[in-house]
């Protein structure tokens, strides 16, 4: 009898020690990144009636430069899937040696505002296909514009190009559509004519 009368008590105390066990280990996962599926890389030629003319990719579309202070041919290479947007903008520089400096001055300008931020600034000189010469630059760190060019031949058509982002997204993720879209560019670049 005295052993029913514990064994309540016995099954209470077994059953909390049953409820009892550990935890599992919580192990943290690694830092992951976005899969980015990218697609291959296919070109047509820009459309309309600028004094310029190049290809570009048929995942962007083109859309004129609606910002307050647009030229007639400024416009956008916009890709809505990756969020990247290339700005070009155009000026003739009517044989005019000031305008053209000023130009110059501009795009340098322009490229190093982002000093600040960049830890590494490598500049290119290329020669295209069709014998235009292009000052490339190619920045590093958490810029907001990770690739950029200019060209001129320097009497009357100067063109220049950027590549910016509308995310906030570490450009360490972005390596690959960064990349995507720099092949791009250079295909823009080694297309490019003058008319």
């Amino acid at each position: 009898m005295a052993i029913l009368k514990k064994l309540p008590a016995l099954v209470v105390a077994l059953v909390l020690l049953a409820s009892c066990s550990s935890a599992p280990d919580f192990t943290p996962k690694p830092k992951g990144y976005n899969r980015i599926d990218l697609p291959a890389h296919r070109y047509r030629m820009l459309p309309g009636n600028h004094p310029y003319t190049f290809e570009y990719s048929t995942q962007a579309v083109v859309k004129r430069d609606s910002s307050y202070m647009a030229q007639p041919h400024w416009i956008n290479v916009y890709y809505p899937k990756l969020h990247a947007n290339v700005q070009i903008t155009y000026m003739d520089v009517q044989r005019d040696r000031r305008l053209y400096n000023k130009m110059m001055e501009d795009a340098r300008k322009l490229t190093g505002k982002h000093e600040i931020k960049a830890t590494a600034i490598d500049e290119r000189i290329l020669k295209t296909p069709s014998g235009i010469r292009a000052s490339v630059f190619e920045l590093q760190g958490e810029v907001p514009s990770q690739f950029q060019f200019y060209t001129t031949d320097s009497t009357k058509h100067f063109l220049r190009g950027a590549l910016y982002f509308q995310t906030a997204t570490a450009n360490d993720s972005l390596a690959p559509v960064i990349e995507y879209v720099k092949t791009d560019m250079v295909r823009m670049l080694n297309t490019l004519r003058y008319k």
